[in-house]
C-alpha cells in the first residue's frame, strides 16, 4: 500500500500545540521558523512515501542475510539508505561544522517517526549513527570528531551501539567485556555483545561501534565501565577505510519482526579502539546516546503506528460487509470507534513527543535548567507511550481487518511484529516508568508539579469555550497531582515501583487531554476539535483506574508466593 507522511499533522502540532515558536526565537535556532520546517517536512514527507514505503514488504519478506561471513542486506535497502544521507536526513540536527544541518531537534524528530512510518526496519540505521553522533559531538576528542563526524553524517559511515551481553541485559554493569591499553593511545577490545541494531551492512563504507567495555583497573558495576569506538576497518592515514579490525559478525538473531534489520551477535578479539569520554566514565557518554535514542525509539513506536492506522483505515474504506451507509466496514460502529481510539491516541503520543524534543532544543539554546528538568521528566513518559500506542494501534489494525489481519499476505500483521520490540530495548518500558517515579521525582515531584499546574492553568482558559472538555481536564489533573503527592511521600521504593506504570500512562493520559484540548482550541469546528471530543470523553477517563492501581502499594503484587504463583 502507498504510505502518506504525516506533514500536515506535524504543521499543526508545531504551530498550535506545543509552542514550537519558542525555538526560533531563540538565537541558536533563529534560521528554523515554521516557512522553512514546512519546506523540510514537506521534502522529507516526498522521500518517506516513494523511496522507504516501497521497501517496507521487501524487509520483512526477503531478510537481511549472512553470506560466508558477510552481511547481505535487503533488496533496495542499500539504495534507501543512499536517498536518506544524500538528502541530509541523518545528520539534521548534527553540529553545521562537521556537514550536518544544526536543525532543531523537534525537527529530526517529526522527520524520524515520518521515516519510521515508511519502513520502521531501515529507519533503524540512520537513527542508530543519530545517536552515535551525538555521543561523539559531547564526549569525544577533537581528533575523533574530526574523523568520524563527517563521516557519520554524510552516511559514508554508520554507527552503531553496543551494549548488551548474554549475561548483562538491562543490567549493564554486569558486562565481561575488557580492554586493555596498547600503549600507544589505543585500546584492546574484547568480549561479545548481542542484539546491536545494524551491527553490519554491505552499503556503508565503514561500520563505527560504540562499545562498553572494562578496564583493568576498573571497579565492578557501571562505575567502572568505559566505551570505545572500534571502527570495523582501521582508517589509514588519510581517514580512509584501511586494514580489517579484529571483530567479526558471528550470526543474525531470529526475530519476531524487524526482519529488514539485521541484528547481530558481535564478537570482538582484541579489536583495536579509541576511548571516548573518561576512564570508566562510559556510562555518562552512553546515557547521552540512549537518551537520544529512547526519544527517537518513541518516535519508532508512533511511526509504526501511524503505518498500522493508514494501512486498516485504507482496507476499512474498501472492506464490502454488511448493510452499511457506504457499504463497508467503515461506517460499522465498532470499526469507526477502532479508527477514531487509533487516530486520537497517535495524536496524543506524537505531541508528547514533540513536547519532549521542544524542551531538549530549549535547553540547548538557552541553558536554563528548568528546560533540561522538564525533558528529563518527558522523556520516559514519550518513550513508554509512544512505543505502547504503537503497539497498541498495531493490534487493533490487525482487528480492523477480522480474519484477513491475521492473514500475513495483508501486511497487517508485520507493523505488529515489528513494533513490539520497541517497548523493550533502550530500557524496557517498565525501566523507563520505574526512572520516572524514581530519579526524576528526586526533586520532591516539583517538575511533575508544574507540568500539572500547566495543564491546569490551560484548562481554566479553555473554559470560555469548551467547558465540558475544560473541566474533564481539569478534574483529571487533581486527581494526577494526589497520586503524584503519594508517590512521593511513599519511602519504600516498591510501593512506587508496583505502581510505576499505571502511573506514567495516566500521566501520558493527562497530557494527551492537555494536547487535544490545545487542538480544539486551535481548531474550533473542525476536524481536531471532533477528535479532541472523542479522546476526552472516551479515553482520559481511563486515569482514574489507572491512578488507583498507582497507589495500591506493592503488598498486592508480592501477595503470592512463588510457590502460589507456580500452582
Amino acid at each position: 500500500m502507498t504510505f502518506r507522511a504525516p506533514v500536515s499533522e506535524y504543521e499543526f502540532l508545531l504551530n498550535h500545540v506545543v509552542g514550537y515558536d519558542a525555538i526560533p526565537a531563540t538565537d541558536r535556532f533563529a534560521e528554523a521558523t515554521s516557512d522553512v520546517v514546512s519546506a523540510i517536512l514537506n521534502e522529507a514527507g516526498k522521500m518517506c512515501g516513494e523511496v522507504m514505503a516501497p521497501l517496507q514488504r521487501n524487509g520483512d519478506l526477503t531478510p537481511a542475510y549472512l553470506e560466508n561471513g558477510v552481511l547481505r542486506t535487503s533488496p533496495g535497502f542499500g539504495d534507501g539508505f543512499k536517498a536518506i544521507a544524500e538528502g541530509g536526513w541523518i545528520g539534521m540536527s548534527a553540529p553545521e561544522e562537521y556537514g550536518g544541518m544544526g536543525l532543531p531537534l523537534t525537527v529530526a524528530t517529526a522527520v524520524n517517526e515520518m521515516m519510521a512510518g515508511a519502513c520502521l526496519s531501515l529507519q533503524l540505521a540512520p537513527l542508530m549513527s543519530q545517536g552515535q553522533i551525538e555521543a561523539l559531538e559531547h564526549h569525544a576528542s577533537d581528533a575523533i570528531k574530526e574523523l568520524y563526524l563527517p563521516k557519520l553524517i554524510s552516511g559514508e559511515w554508520s554507527g552503531t551501539m553496543n551494549l548488551t551481553e548474554p549475561q548483562a541485559g538491562s543490567d549493564v554493569g554486569a558486562l565481561s567485556s575488557k580492554a586493555v591499553p596498547n600503549g600507544d593511545g589505543t585500546y584492546a577490545v574484547s568480549g561479545q555483545k548481542i542484539f546491536i541494531s545494524w551491527g553490519d551492512n554491505d552499503f556503508c563504507g565503514n561500520i563505527c561501534h560504540l562499545v562498553l567495555a572494562r578496564l583493568p583497573d576498573g571497579g565492578p558495576g557501571t562505575k567502572g565501565i568505559s566505551l570505545f569506538l572500534v571502527p570495523k576497518f582501521l582508517p589509514d592515514a588519510d581517514g580512509n577505510p584501511g586494514k580489517a579490525n579484529d571483530l567479526k559478525v558471528v550470526s543474525l538473531e531470529h526475530k519476531m519482526g524487524l526482519h529488514g534489520s539485521p541484528t547481530c551477535v558481535m564478537q570482538y578479539d582484541g579489536a583495536i579502539g579509541w576511548l571516548v569520554g573518561a576512564e570508566h566514565g562510559g556510562m555518562a557518554a552512553m546515557f547521552t546516546m540512549m537518551n537520544n535514542a529512547r526519544l527517537g525509539v518513541g518516535g519508532q513506536g508512533v511511526g509504526a503506528g501511524e503505518g498500522a492506522y493508514q494501512h486498516a483505515l485504507a482496507y476499512a474504506l474498501e472492506r464490502k460487509q454488511g448493510r452499511t451507509a457506504s457499504g463497508t466496514i467503515v461506517d460499522h460502529a465498532d470499526v469507526r470507534r477502532m479508527l477514531m481510539e487509533m487516530k486520537a491516541e497517535l495524536f496524543a503520543s506524537r505531541a508528547i513527543l514533540l513536547a519532549c524534543a521542544q524542551a531538549i532544543d530549549m535547553q540547548a539554546a538557552t541553558g536554563d535548567k528548568t528546560w533540561a528538568s522538564r525533558a528529563a521528566f518527558l522523556t520516559p513518559i514519550a518513550k513508554a507511550f509512544g512505543t505502547d500506542t504503537g503497539i497498541r494501534v498495531a493490534e487493533t489494525g490487525v482487528q480492523v481487518h477480522g480474519g484477513m489481519g491475521f492473514i500475513e499476505e495483508s501486511g497487517a500483521a508485520q507493523y505488529c511484529r515489528d513494533v513490539r520490540v520497541t517497548a523493550i530495548y533502550e530500557g524496557t518500558n517498565g525501566i523507563q516508568s520505574m526512572d520516572l517515579v524514581a530519579r526524576k521525582m528526586m526533586d520532591g515531584g516539583e517538575m511533575a508539579s508544574a507540568l500539572i499546574d500547566e495543564i491546569e492553568e490551560q484548562a481554566e482558559r479553555a473554559r470560555a469555550t469548551h467547558p465540558n472538555m475544560a473541566e474533564s481536564v481539569w478534574q483529571a489533573c487533581e486527581s494526577l497531582r494526589e497520586a503524584t503527592e503519594w508517590l512521593v511521600s511513599q519511602q519504600d521504593m516498591q510501593d512506587r515501583f508496583a505502581g510505576s506504570v499505571p502511573y506514567l500512562r495516566a500521566f501520558a493520559r493527562v497530557l494527551g487531554g492537555h494536547y487535544h484540548l490545545a487542538a480544539a482550541m486551535a481548531d474550533q469546528g473542525g476536524p481536531r476539535e471532533k477528535l479532541a471530543r472523542f479522546y476526552i470523553t472516551r479515553m482520559l477517563p481511563e486515569h482514574s483506574g489507572l491512578l488507583a492501581h498507582a497507589q495500591a502499594g506493592a503488598a498486592g503484587t508480592f501477595a503470592l508466593s512463588l510457590e502460589e504463583l507456580a500452582g
